[in-house]
């Protein structure tokens, strides 16, 4: 399909397309490790809950603009559902402003919906947040809380859950060989806390999950952990959380939702919702 001169195919990952999108990450947002050519391939190839979901714009040879999601599996009011993580989306300098993000957008989510995806879930900044809300049909969810933990949970408290991702000793195995980020983990009581390196100096941020826990194991790290998403299950005032300021914290910070099938409800109820760094990119 084409529009405006363009030409609009499905997003992959082949060996071209994954360097043609490390180059234009790179490009827009500057150099990080999380696109490099290798850290593309980890997230956009190799994840064992499916390759990506995309579409990309193309001016001849020029990747004009790219968005994709990925593949995820999450247990959703009792039942469990494939869903879509919505991840990176970039414009090439040159083609701003034309509404492309938009029309990848919708081409991703029809794709999703043929392929049998149930919903899709973001995690969008300030900025992108009203495109998601007014031109997508996304639900704002809520905020995500982002503060510092003063006491470490070691289990958690009974509490209904309508979302939360479900990480299978393959997925947590894929997901901790991030090649960006180096992870710590420690058992505590019932729980396993995972830690990865933040923006903030001394800062890990930190997720907790039930379940079996990575093969290795290390000491609790030294400098403080920060918690950054949503739990029912956590009292987080009982665990001394302090809030961090808005100049302070890292973005995105609204959980977004839409529904692609029948099988997914219509909206979430935030206050049943489950979600950590793990759980989509930050670290």
């Amino acid at each position: 399909m084409s529009t405006d001169g363009l030409e609009i195919r499905p997003a992959g990952v082949s060996a071209d397309q994954l360097d043609a999108y490390s180059a234009l990450l790179g490009q827009v947002f500057g150099a990080s490790p999380k696109f490099t050519s290798e850290a593309v391939a980890w997230r956009y190839r190799d994840n064992p809950a499916g390759q990506v979901v995309g579409a990309d714009a193309w001016a001849g040879e020029t990747l004009a603009a790219h968005y994709v999601t990925c593949p995820m599996r999450a247990v959703v009011e009792g039942r469990g559902l494939k869903g879509l993580l919505s991840l990176n989306t970039a414009t090439h300098p040159d083609f701003q402003g034309r509404g492309l993000f938009t029309r990848l957008a919708q081409a991703t989510y029809e794709a999703g919906t043929a392929q049998g995806y149930d919903f899709v879930i973001g995690v969008a900044n300030a900025q992108s947040t009203p495109g998601f809300l007014r031109k997508l049909d996304f639900q704002h969810v809520a905020p995500l809380e982002a503060g510092i933990l003063t006491h470490t949970p070691r289990r958690f408290a009974p509490a209904p859950l309508a979302f939360a991702a479900a990480w299978t000793p393959e997925a947590l195995a894929w997901r901790l060989l991030n090649p960006a980020t180096d992870y710590r983990s420690s058992r505590h009581g019932a729980l396993t806390a995972i830690w990865a390196d933040t923006h903030l100096p001394g800062v890990r941020c930190v997720a907790f999950l039930e379940g079996q826990p990575p093969e290795t194991l290390h000491a609790h790290p030294l400098g403080f952990s920060l918690f950054l998403g949503l739990d029912p299950r956590l009292n987080l005032g009982r665990f001394g959380l302090i809030r961090l300021p808005d100049r302070f914290r890292p973005s995105p910070l609204n959980l977004i939702y839409r529904p692609l099938g029948d099988s997914a409800p219509r909206t979430l109820d935030p206050a049943a919702v489950a979600l950590n760094f793990l759980d989509f990119d930050p670290y």
